[in-house]
C-alpha cells in the first residue's frame, strides 16, 4: 500500500488514467464524453484532470504491439512504442555506445547508424508525445486560475491542494520543455497565456527555452510540495531542483556559457535533503516492487527523487519499462528469472560498455543477474551471445543485459507476465553525486574535491557490496577523480536510464571520430559524422505545418 495516495477515475480525454490507494496508482479508464466544463466544476474533477496529466507519461491510450508486432498504427508508428519513455529510451540510447537492438520498425535502425532525417518516425514521435503533455498542461492551468476556482466555489484546502496541482503541472512542462530542448533544440513554443487554436505557435531559439525553463523552475520552487511530502509518483520540490541542476550542468551545451556553480548549488540540495540515501544492493533498484526500495534505517524514499509509475494490471502498454524487460530478453536467457513468459530478443548492449567494468566471467550464471562480477552494476548476460557485433539486427551479436526485471525483491513474478510492474525513476540521488562531481571538475567553485571525491565513493562503496576496494583515490593517485571517469561512472551508474546521448554530446563525443563504438556511421567499428548531428530535426511534417518553424542546419529547409 502506498502511503501518500489519491483515488481517481479520469471521466476526460484521449486518454485517461486514476491513482489508485493500492500499490500502484496508475488506471487506464478512457472516456470522451465529458464536456471540460463538466470536468474542471469540482475539486474531484480538478483531481482527475491532474492525473491525466501525469498519466500521459506512462500511457498511450491504447495498449499496441511490442517488438515489431504493432497492433495499432498513428502516424506511422506504432502505437505501442508511443510511449514517451520508450521514444525518448530510443533517441538517447539507441544513438549511442549503449545499445543496439534487432528491430526493424520505421526508423529505428536509423538511429544507431546515425543516419536519421526529419522524417524519422520515432524522433517525430517524441517530438508530439512532448507537445501532447505540454498541451494537457496548458489545459489544465488554463482552467485552474485563482479567478476560475472562485467562480466554481473552489476555495480553502481544495484550492491550496489545486494549487500544488497547477505547480506540479509547471514542472511536468518544464521538463518536457527541457527535453525538446536538449533533443531538439529549437521547437515551437506556446504556455498556457496562449489559447489552443487560436494562433500558430512560433520557434523558441535554445538560448530562450533554457532561459525560460530556469525562470519557470525557480518560480514553481516556492509553490511545490516539500520534498518526501508528495504522494508517491507526483513532483515535489527536491524533483525542481534535480531538473535545475541537470540543466544548470548542460548550460554550456544550450546556451554557450556554463554555469557549473548552479549546478553544484542545486544537487547539493538534493543530496543534503533529509530521507534520500542509497539502498543497499544495486541489483535490487529496478524491480517490480521498486516501490518499496528503501534506504538504511527506513524511510519512505530510497534515492528515487521522481517515477513514472506502472502497473502490470492497470497500466498496460509497451512502452516503459515494459520495454526494458521484455526487449533484452532472447536467445538462451531464461524468461523466468525477468518475470516475463517470454521476451522480444531485441535490444542489446556493446563491447564499449562492457570493457567499463571489470573483466567478466563469460559464462558463469550462477550469480544471476550480475554474474560474479566485483561491480554488481554489470548486470549483463554473456551465454550464447557474442561480444563483436557483425549485425545489428542479429539478437546474439551484443552483451545481453539483465538490469530491469519484472520480479520481487523476494523474486516472485510480477503481477502480469507481459506486462511491468517496475517504476521507471526519471531522477535519482546518484545523478546528483556524479553532477556535483563533474561540475566542480569543470571549474565550479560552489562545491569542493574533497565532497566530490566522497560523492562518487559512495556510489562506488554501493556499487562493490559495501566494500572500499572499488574506490578510488585523491588528486594525483592513480585511479584519480577526472572527468573521464565521471562519464564512465555515469554509463555505469545510469545505464539504460536515457542519459547517454546527452552526456556524450556536453563531452563532444557524441559525433565525433575520436570516440567510436560498432557501427556508429553505420560504419562496422564505428566513424565520425557530421556535428549537426549533436541536435535531431524539427520533424518535416511540422514544418510543413508551421509556418514559422525553420529546420535545423544540416538537415535542409
Amino acid at each position: 500500500m502506498k502511503k501518500y495516495s489519491i483515488i481517481a477515475v479520469l471521466t476526460v480525454g484521449l486518454l485517461a488514467v486514476n491513482l489508485t490507494s493500492c500499490k500502484k496508482n496508475l488506471v487506464l479508464a478512457p472516456n470522451d464524453q465529458v464536456t471540460s466544463l463538466a470536468v474542471f466544476s469540482t475539486p474531484l474533477g480538478y483531481e482527475q484532470a491532474m492525473a491525466k496529466v501525469y498519466g500521459a507519461f506512462a500511457l498511450t491510450g491504447q495498449s499496441g504491439g511490442g517488438g515489431g508486432q504493432p497492433d495499432v498504427t498513428i502516424n506511422n508508428i506504432n502505437e505501442g512504442a508511443s510511449d514517451f519513455f520508450r521514444e525518448m529510451w530510443d533517441v538517447q540510447e539507441l544513438t549511442t555506445d549503449e545499445a543496439v537492438i534487432t528491430y526493424g520498425d520505421p526508423g529505428v535502425q536509423d538511429l544507431h547508424n546515425m543516419v536519421w532525417s526529419s522524417g524519422n518516425q520515432v524522433l517525430q514521435g517524441l517530438y508530439y508525445r512532448s507537445l501532447f503533455q505540454i498541451t494537457l498542461v496548458n489545459n489544465f492551468l488554463q482552467q485552474s486560475t485563482p479567478a476560475l476556482l472562485a467562480s466554481r466555489n473552489i476555495t480553502g484546502a481544495d484550492a491550496t491542494n489545486i494549487g500544488y496541482f497547477r505547480a506540479e503541472a509547471r514542472f511536468l512542462r518544464a521538463y518536457q520543455y527541457w527535453i525538446l530542448m536538449d533533443i531538439f533544440g529549437n521547437p515551437p513554443f506556446v504556455t498556457d497565456d496562449t489559447q489552443i487554436g487560436s494562433a500558430i505557435p512560433k520557434q523558441i531559439s535554445r538560448a530562450a527555452l533554457y532561459a525560460y525553463i530556469v525562470s519557470e523552475l525557480k518560480a514553481i520552487d516556492p509553490l511545490m510540495q516539500k520534498p518526501n511530502l508528495n504522494q508517491y509518483g507526483r513532483a515535489d520540490e527536491a524533483a525542481v531542483w534535480a531538473l535545475l541542476a541537470r540543466v544548470y550542468l548542460n548550460a554550456a551545451v544550450y546556451t554557450g556559457t556554463p554555469d557549473y556553480n548552479n549546478a553544484i548549488t542545486y544537487a547539493q540540495k538534493v543530496i543534503t535533503t533529509p530521507g534520500y540515501g542509497l539502498i543497499p544492493n544495486f541489483t535490487k533498484l529496478m524491480l517490480a516492487d521498486d516501490n518499496l526500495n528503501s534506504i538504511p534505517g527506513g524511510g519512505k524514499t530510497s534515492e528515487f527523487i521522481f517515477t513514472i509509475n506502472y502497473d502490470g494490471l492497470k497500466t498496460q502498454t509497451y512502452g516503459g519499462t515494459q520495454y526494458l524487460t521484455h526487449a533484452p530478453v532472447g536467445g538462451s536467457m531464461p524468461a523466468v528469472k525477468f518475470g516475463e513468459s517470454g521476451g522480444y530478443a531485441g535490444s542489446r548492449t556493446t563491447s564499449n560498455i562492457i570493457a567499463l567494468f571489470p573483466t567478466p566471467p563469460t559464462t558463469d550464471t550462477t550469480n544471476f543477474p550480475n554474474n560474479n562480477n566485483p561491480d554488481t552494476r554489470a548486470q549483463f548476460w554473456y551465454p550464447g551471445q557474442k561480444l563483436v557485433i557483425s549485425s545489428l539486427t542479429t539478437f546474439t551479436d551484443g552483451i545481453g543485459v539483465t538490469k530491469f526485471r519484472n520480479v520481487t525483491h523476494t523474486g516472485a513474478q510480477g503481477q502480469d507476465p507481459t506486462f511491468s510492474d517496475i517504476d521507471m525513476p526519471l531522477f535519482r540521488l546518484p545523478e546528483m553525486y556524479l553532477i556535483y562531481a563533474e561540475a566542480v571538475l569543470r571549474g565550479g567553485t560552489t562545491g569542493d574535491a574533497a565532497t566530490a571525491l566522497n560523492y562518487v565513493n559512495l556510489i562506488r562503496t554501493r556499487a562493490y557490496g559495501g566494500s572500499i576496494a572499488g574506490n578510488i583515490g585523491q588528486p594525483g593517485q592513480p585511479p584519480q577523480l577526472t572527468l573521464q571517469l565521471i562519464l564512465d561512472e555515469r554509463a555505469r551508474e545510469l545505464f539504460w536510464e536515457g542519459f547517454r546521448r546527452t552526456d556524450l554530446v556536453r563531452y563532444g563525443l557524441f559525433t565525433s571520430a575520436s570516440y567510436l563504438w560498432p557501427f556508429k556511421g553505420g560504419a562496422p567499428t564505428g566513424t565520425g559524422v557530421p556535428d549537426y548531428r549533436n541536435l535531431m530535426p524539427i520533424p518535416a511534417s511540422d514544418l510543413g505545418a508551421n509556418p514559422n518553424l525553420k529546420q535545423n542546419p544540416g538537415y535542409g529547409n
